[in-house]
C-alpha cells in the first residue's frame, strides 16, 4: 500500500510518500496557488518513484492551502499533522517549535502523537519567517545566510518584535556601526524569546524544531540558550507536516506504524 501526504503552507508545498516508512518527499514553493503548488509537489514524488496516481491509496492534506486541494481524500489540521509526523520520528512525548513562514506554532505532544495544547502566533508576523526574511532583505542579504554567521557573537538588543519597527531599528543600527553579526544575533535572541513566551516561561525537557526556520542554525542556538535544554531538528524539518499526513493516511486505512 502506498499513500500520501501533502502540506500547502504559505510559502511551500511539501509531499511525502509513505509506505510504512518514508520512500521519496518533496519541496518546492508554493507560489500564487495553492491547488497548483499541491498537485505539482505530488506529481513531483510520483516522477521520483516513477509511479502512477493510480497506484496511490490514499491522500491526506494539511496546511492552510488544504481546503484547495481538490485532488485529496482527507484533509486534516496542521497541528494534528506535526504532532503525528514529530512522534513518529521520535517516539517521545514533548513540545514541537514550527516556525513557517507566516505563522509560529507551539505544540504539545503527549507519547502516543496525540496534541495536549497548541499556541500559534498567526496574526502578525513577528517571529516567524516572514519577519527573518524582511529583516534579511534589510541588511542586504539573504535569509539563507543568517543561520551560518560566527557562534559567539553578542547580540545588539532588538527593542521591537513589529516587523515594521524592528525593520527601522534594524537599519538605524546599521546606520550607527553596528556589525551585521552582533545585529542577526539579536534578532535571533528576539525571535526566541518570543516562543519562549508562547511556552509560558516552561522549559519542556524534549523540544523538537521543525518548519523552514528550523534550518537556521542560528535560531536553534539561540532557542537552546533561551528555553536551557537541547533543541533537536529532524534531518529534513520542513516535511514533518506532510509525513504525519501521510501516517494518518496509512493508519486510517489498516496500516500499523512503526517509529522511524
Amino acid at each position: 500500500m502506498l499513500v500520501v501526504g501533502i502540506d500547502v503552507g504559505s510559502t511551500s508545498a511539501k509531499a511525502v510518500l509513505f509506505d510504512g516508512r518514508i520512500k521519496v518527499y518533496a519541496i518546492r514553493p508554493t507560489g500564487w496557488s495553492p491547488r497548483e503548488a499541491g498537485a505539482e509537489v505530488l506529481a513531483e514524488i510520483l516522477d521520483k518513484a516513477g509511479l502512477s496516481r493510480r497506484e496511490v491509496a490514499y491522500i491526506v492534506g494539511t496546511g492552510y492551502g488544504r481546503v484547495a486541494l481538490n485532488f485529496i481524500d482527507q484533509a486534516v489540521t496542521e497541528i494534528t499533522c506535526q504532532a503525528r509526523g514529530i512522534n513518529y520520528l521520535t517516539g517521545k512525548a514533548g513540545t514541537i517549535i514550527d516556525i513557517g513562514g507566516q505563522d509560529t506554532k507551539v505544540i504539545t505532544v503527549n507519547e502516543q502523537g496525540k496534541v495536549v495544547d497548541f499556541v500559534m502566533n498567526d496574526k502578525c508576523a513577528a517571529g516567524t519567517g516572514r519577519f527573518l526574511e524582511v529583516m534579511a532583505t534589510a541588511m542586504g542579504m539573504d535569509v539563507d545566510e543568517l543561520g551560518s554567521l560566527p557562534k559567539n557573537v553578542n547580540p545588539v538588543n532588538i527593542s521591537s518584535m513589529c516587523t515594521v519597527f524592528a525593520e527601522s531599528e534594524v537599519i538605524s543600527l546599521l546606520a550607527g556601526g553596528v556589525a551585521r553579526e552582533e545585529i542577526v544575533a539579536g534578532l535571533h535572541r528576539a525571535v526566541a524569546r518570543r516562543v519562549k513566551s508562547m511556552l509560558k516561561n516552561t522549559a519542556p525537557a524534549t523540544v523538537v524544531f521543525t518548519g523552514g526556520g528550523a534550518k537556521n542554525e542560528g535560531l536553534r542556538r539561540a532557542l537552546a540558550a533561551e528555553l536551557g535544554v537541547e533543541v533537536m531538528v529532524p534531518a529534513e524539518p520542513q516535511i514533518t507536516g506532510a509525513l504525519g499526513a501521510a501516517i494518518i493516511a496509512w493508519e486510517g486505512n489498516g496500516g500499523a506504524v512503526a517509529h522511524n
